[in-house]
């Protein structure tokens, strides 16, 4: 469902308790006014005092939260220059609020007289301990996978995995013996005595050569699909850096709503976008089989009506 309006009028018209993920991505309070093209009209402006800026998003924040199912997520985007604001306001309200980093572009080579601004933040927020939520993975550089996947035996390249428990934590307390020799880490093991049994079954140990080193277990190469998601997300670039045309001046890239999209909901649930601008989140989520609603002040709709007509 797409429509035109006030996100905060239309948002009354939207089911409590019904949506998955949120996706906010407002004004930055830029200083700058947008247009849709050299020659067209100001699309929006985005000038605003501290205060004015902090009543729009708290008052957006407020609505959105009561239609947010128990275990739902809402994804914040802000500037990493004006994150502060946006910071303090969630914070308030979430139980949880977690910030990913996205790199958004790999240099600024035009920058003189300050630091070029590379990061934007995308606060994760979430009302209960543990939210909907799916790994996924990211891809591997070329060089990570030599300097992570070193070794290689019959089975193929593997990298070294931790089995031995922090120092400043106890892990499981036993003694293991592995090609006749003991090994008894002070600080405990990961996991229990019967996983490390069938890792040495299946010769998925590695037995370091040095006397004082810690046993490892062998992650292989072709078993593993990618890199696990962390909260840095370098492996997507903006629109601007990319091969994706940009339709709308503050466009964010497919792969970075779809990311969002497929960590915290599942084929079916439903995303809401209440300022969804170009429709991006609109394409992510109806492209990975959600349900989507969107709102727009914007009374420009043939870039959205494009988009999900295509």
């Amino acid at each position: 469902m797409f429509r035109v309006g006030d996100c905060l009028a239309l948002l009354d018209d939207v089911e409590n308790s019904s949506i998955q993920t949120v996706y906010l991505d407002p004004p930055f309070n830029s200083g700058r006014d947008y247009k849709m093209g050299l020659d067209s009209e100001v699309a929006f402006r985005d000038t605003w005092s501290g205060d004015q800026y902090k009543d729009m998003i708290s008052n957006v924040i407020d609505k959105c939260i009561p239609k947010l199912k128990k275990d739902g997520t809402l994804f914040f985007h802000i500037s990493a220059e004006q994150m502060f604001i946006p910071e303090s306001v969630l914070r308030e309200r979430f139980k949880l609020v977690q910030p990913i980093f996205w790199k958004k572009c790999r240099s600024k080579n035009n920058v003189k007289n300050r630091l070029g601004a590379t990061i934007d933040i995308i606060f994760k927020c979430s009302m209960c301990a543990k939210p909907k939520f799916n790994l996924v993975y990211q891809e591997r550089a070329e060089g990570y996978i030599k300097s992570s996947f070193n070794q290689e035996d019959e089975r193929g390249r593997f990298s070294m995995g931790h089995l031995v428990t922090e120092k400043t934590r106890v892990g499981y307390k036993y003694a293991f013996e592995v090609n006749g020799r003991e090994f008894n880490p002070e600080s405990g093991w990961r996991i229990k005595q019967e996983e490390l049994q069938k890792l040495k079954d299946d010769n998925r140990l590695y037995v370091p050569k040095s006397a004082k080193a810690n046993l490892y277990k062998k992650i292989y190469l072709e078993e593993t699909p990618g890199k696990p998601c962390t909260d840095l997300w370098d492996d997507i670039h903006s629109i601007s850096q990319g091969a994706e045309g940009r339709n709308y001046p503050t466009e964010k890239p497919l792969k970075l709503l779809q990311r969002i999209v497929e960590i915290s909901t599942c084929a079916g649930d439903t995303v809401l976008d209440p300022m969804c601008g170009s429709g991006t989140t609109a394409a992510a989520a109806a492209g990975l089989g959600r349900e989507w609603v969107m709102f727009d002040l914007n009374d420009n709709t043939e870039l959205i009506t494009q988009r999900m007509e295509a």
